[in-house]
């Protein structure tokens, strides 16, 4: 899992200031959008913008992160109300079941899966990598730290045998790893996000990207390692200039609601997601996972008192503790 969980609750000075300066006395509910250019900002930016037209009580405002591991943290640490994560991060950082010993980070409860998300590893097209193995002596960037990009870029590499010795790797957020990789300075990307990602989307118009397919022995080795790997087909012409189906994993994202938060509050939030579901897949990329039915399967974590309340009045039982 991260190992960036095992670093305490360490904010700099200015993150504390922006995310710390909104007290709940305004009632604003702080969202981790995650970096822009990716999925859970867009999301973030979809489900605000609906939420904020039908409340007037409370407003969802948006935080930059740099993703799921930061999400959790900052949950923790109750710097935000509201985070999107992954659920193999936050299974580890709830419950401490890391590969390390890893502090337990919790004071936060599941609302829902949204997606699956998409291990993507993009590559210029003219470039001379068709596998992870052509990695070696490559400079690859896994994302920025505390993103899900950078633990699952890492396990990857791990599990491919790929080393520091054997490659360079670098954290740099979308923004600036697009920059990176558009001058030659860059020869890999690791992205996890929905499909159809922005800044993916976004370097395909400026050059011509292959993504890499996992080959089926790194693949089954980490489905082995961690459960909560799926195989994934990310299908052909899901980016410009992609003309083959690409074979990767995945993994689910998680809703996730702090603990401060009213169980009304919560409740709220829950309704208007699943109120809104068709309005939130006309809004964003993804293919969203918005059905009551199952929007509670694969979560290992108990669920917000406040969205167990929405499931009970649907008929369904989840864990709140």
């Amino acid at each position: 899992m991260n190992k960036k969980l095992s670093i305490l609750l360490c904010i700099p000075l200015v993150l504390m200031t922006v995310l710390g300066g909104c007290g709940s006395a305004n009632k604003n509910i702080r969202m981790g959008a995650g970096d822009i250019g990716g999925i859970y900002y867009s999301f973030s930016g979809a489900f605000a913008g609906i939420f904020n037209q039908d409340n007037t009580a409370s407003k969802i405002e948006l935080k930059n992160t740099a993703g799921s591991a930061a999400n959790i943290r900052l949950l923790s640490g109750r710097y935000i109300d509201l985070g999107i994560a992954q659920m193999d991060i936050a299974d580890s950082a709830y419950n401490g079941n890391g590969p390390s010993d890893e502090k337990k980070y919790q004071g936060y409860k599941a609302i829902a899966t949204l997606y699956t998300e998409a291990c993507q590893i993009v590559v210029k097209e003219d470039s001379d990598i068709y596998s992870l193995n052509d990695l070696q002596g490559k400079t690859v960037n896994i994302g920025s730290e505390e993103s899900g990009s950078e633990s699952n870029a890492k396990q990857i590499l791990k599990y491919s045998g790929l080393t520091d010795e054997i490659i360079k790797t670098v954290n740099l957020d979308y923004s600036d790893a697009a920059q990176e990789f558009t001058a030659g300075k860059i020869d890999a990307l690791f992205i996890t996000a929905g499909i159809k990602t922005t800044v993916i989307e976004e370097l395909s118009k400026e050059c011509d990207v292959r993504l890499l397919n996992i080959d089926d022995n790194c693949m089954d080795k980490l489905k082995a390692a961690c459960p909560f790997y799926s195989k994934y087909i990310i299908p052909a012409y899901t980016y410009n200039g992609q003309t083959e189906s690409v074979k990767t994993l995945g993994v689910k994202s998680v809703l996730l609601a702090s603990d401060s938060l009213s169980k009304d509050t919560v409740k709220q939030i829950t309704s208007s997601l699943f109120d809104n579901s068709k309005q939130l897949q006309y809004a964003t990329s993804v293919d969203l996972n918005l059905n009551i039915r199952n929007a509670a399967e694969g979560i290992t974590i108990p669920f917000h008192a406040g969205a167990a309340a929405y499931y009970s009045e649907h008929g369904i039982d989840v864990i709140t503790e």
